[in-house]
């Protein structure tokens, strides 16, 4: 099993009434990074690339990785007196990182990466707090295809039915099961590194591993995703971007539109209205290129970080 070079501190923070965990690496006195992950993934999934940024840059920083709610060992959504009703919504997960920041760092601005999802969310809150980043690193955050508005009513449809379906997440025998998993997700992942996240992704119930997770993240979303609005929010950000892709990313299968791979040449036009951005591309990598390329992707985080607005 891969062992950390630098062993985080397991915490939990109360945020906005759920019990939120995170992971924390370095001392507290550094300035301070805030890792946020991506769709059914984990703060220690980050322990790769902090590995290498603390020892690229000798202990430079404080890093902090939050498990987002519904992930990890975060505490699950759960409406009073409706143990079946659990939503997710991108607003929830802002104001989470706003009263995660109020906690760590309510007077300083802050380094902030995010990985997929994650790096969707870190770009919408650093348009709407813009005061609190100071810099920002978008690992493999494209956000989505637009929604049109004439297809609300077909979205909405298919939520109410799947509000209906009790959606369930397999069991494994074993972590070597989990490791196997999350190498049939991503095959340049390492078994020693899989066998480490294996670990934190599960957990033993009775005789099985239960992934840590909810369930109720593979019901769809019945807002669509309006680009307008992103984009609005990405044109406040103040803080310089660095948006890194990975060279064999598999984000254009998942954006493409009836089998039609999108063009990413095109599709980074959307990114225009970021007043500083720049782009960096990983080679050797698919989407989580924190995984893959952890020295490459640290060596862009420490340069960044010393990006001056």
């Amino acid at each position: 099993m891969y062992k950390p070079r630098y062993l985080p501190e397991s915490r939990f923070l109360d945020l906005r009434g759920l019990n939120s965990h995170v992971l924390c690496w370095g001392d507290q006195d550094k300035p301070l990074v805030v890792m946020v992950h991506g769709w059914m993934d984990m703060a220690a999934s980050f322990q790769f690339v902090v590995d290498s940024l603390l020892e690229q840059t000798a202990g430079a920083y404080r890093v902090v990785a939050l498990d987002w709610r519904g992930f990890g060992q975060s505490d699950w959504p759960v409406a009073q007196g409706c143990p079946g009703v659990r939503s997710y919504w991108f607003p929830d997960y802002l104001a989470d990182l706003d009263a995660l920041l109020d906690q760590l760092s309510p007077d300083r601005p802050v380094h902030l990466v995010g990985h997929s999802m994650g790096g969707n969310i870190a770009m919408l809150y650093a348009g709407v707090r813009p005061e609190r980043i100071k810099t920002l690193v978008n690992l493999e955050g494209f956000g989505m295809l637009d929604s049109p508005a004439e297809k609300a009513p077909t979205r909405y449809a298919k939520w109410l039915d799947e509000l209906k379906i009790p959606h369930q997440l397999r069991d494994y025998p074993d972590l070597n099961a989990v490791a196997a998993r999350l190498q049939k997700t991503n095959a340049r992942l390492s078994t020693d590194k899989a066998l480490f996240l294996a670990q934190y992704w599960a957990k033993p119930v009775g005789d099985a591993y239960q992934l840590l997770g909810d369930p109720a993240h593979k019901i769809m979303n019945p807002i669509g995703y309006r680009l307008a609005e992103a984009q609005a929010s990405w044109a406040a950000i103040k803080a310089p971007v660095l948006h890194v892709e990975a060279a064999q990313t598999e984000a254009g299968l998942w954006l493409s539109k009836a089998g039609e791979p999108v063009d990413f040449d095109a599709f980074r036009k959307r990114f225009d209205c970021v007043k500083d951005w720049r782009c960096s591309i990983v080679q050797a990598a698919g989407h989580m290129l924190h995984h893959d390329q952890p020295v490459e992707v640290a060596r862009l985080l420490s340069t960044h970080f010393q990006t001056r607005p």
